[in-house]
């Protein structure tokens, strides 16, 4: 049953993210009067055609890899105000649109995260869990301890607290924390071999957090996304550097993002990281993603020659099928050789 609930509560984020992106492009060309004729879930063949609004037909289609808005005209700049005839300041703002509404979402899913759980004040740590067995619970540490110093040395953070572990691995070490704001002092001996899954000590850390406005949730919900798009762009480059490895940028399928879903402790944080990537990605200029149709619109703005809407189109067709091709591969691999989780 909650195996089901996961599942469920998964495919309708991922559901409601594809729809926000699509709504994104829809909301951009009605502001600028492009009809738009299909707003679809899923890529054609259509299933079956939900409903009709503003002129345009909602649809379901049989490949759940996606969604799209097919705008009138959309390859074909002789169709009076269609997308393809509009200026191209208006086409780059439509295909903006649509990763600019995911960016959007990740903002505002991390402002409400942060809202949620306060501002981490990031020169303490906080005990979250403890491994049964472990030293820590044999000396009686518990989950909402804070941990104040270790053999003398205060702790000013977790980077902090993991080096003086790393120093201490089978030597008796002296370790202060703080319990409903009295301190206390336990030794213990921490395992150079621990059990799998668990650390020398055997707890789980975090920071603990302290209440924030809405403007300070926003301002953290920002950099976050912020932080977390630097991290995407700087991926492909670390790997190339051998400063990660290739299953930290390995792609995954659906069943490797709803391995990742179940072993998040923060369903906002992953959504707000799966919004950021289809943001990111559709960025990328790959023909057939709005990135691609971006940088195939940029002649037209600099040397204010247009790309051939032949050349342009057959670019995106074969770009779309090797785009679903790879796409196919990467849901199979998650089954022939599934992602391992740290």
């Amino acid at each position: 049953m909650e195996t089901g609930i996961q599942i469920l509560e998964f495919a309708l984020g991922l559901i409601i993210l594809i729809i926000l992106h699509e709504f994104g492009h829809f909301l951009a060309a009605r502001a600028l009067k492009i009809e738009v004729e299909e707003f679809g879930l899923g890529f054609p063949p259509r299933a079956m055609k939900l409903f009709r609004m503003w002129g345009t037909d909602f649809t379901l289609n049989w490949i759940p890899l996606g969604g799209f808005v097919r705008p009138k005209g959309e390859n074909d700049p002789t169709v009076e105000g269609g997308l393809a005839a509009a200026n191209p300041w208006k086409r780059l703002a439509v295909l903006f649109a649509g990763p600019g509404m995911n960016l959007l979402i990740a903002l505002v899913l991390g402002a409400v995260l942060f809202y949620q759980m306060g501002k981490p004040v990031t020169d303490k740590v906080l005990i979250t869990d403890i491994a049964a067995g472990s030293p820590a619970e044999q000396v009686g540490l518990a989950a909402g301890d804070l941990i104040l110093a270790m053999n003398g040395i205060a702790i000013n953070g977790q980077q902090t607290l993991q080096e003086q572990v790393s120093a201490s691995l089978g030597k008796t070490t002296t370790l202060v924390y703080e319990r409903d704001g009295q301190s206390y002092t336990v030794t213990l001996v921490p395992r150079e071999n621990p059990p799998e899954g668990q650390g020398a000590i055997g707890i789980r850390m975090s920071s603990p957090t302290v209440p924030i406005s809405i403007p300070e949730a926003i301002q953290q919900g920002a950099s976050a996304t912020a932080e977390n798009i630097t991290g995407l762009l700087q991926l492909p480059l670390r790997m190339m550097s051998g400063q990660a490895s290739p299953e930290e940028g390995r792609l995954v399928g659906y069943r490797g993002m709803f391995e990742i879903y179940r072993e998040i402790q923060s369903p906002l944080w992953f959504f707000m990281a799966i919004s950021i990537s289809l943001g990111v990605i559709n960025l990328f200029p790959i023909p057939a993603l709005d990135g691609g149709r971006i940088l195939l619109t940029l002649p037209e703005i600099f040397f204010r020659r247009r790309v051939p809407p032949k050349f342009e189109n057959a670019l995106h067709m074969v770009g779309f099928a090797l785009l679903l091709v790879l796409l196919i591969y990467v849901n199979l691999q998650d089954f022939i050789n599934p992602i391992q989780l740290p």
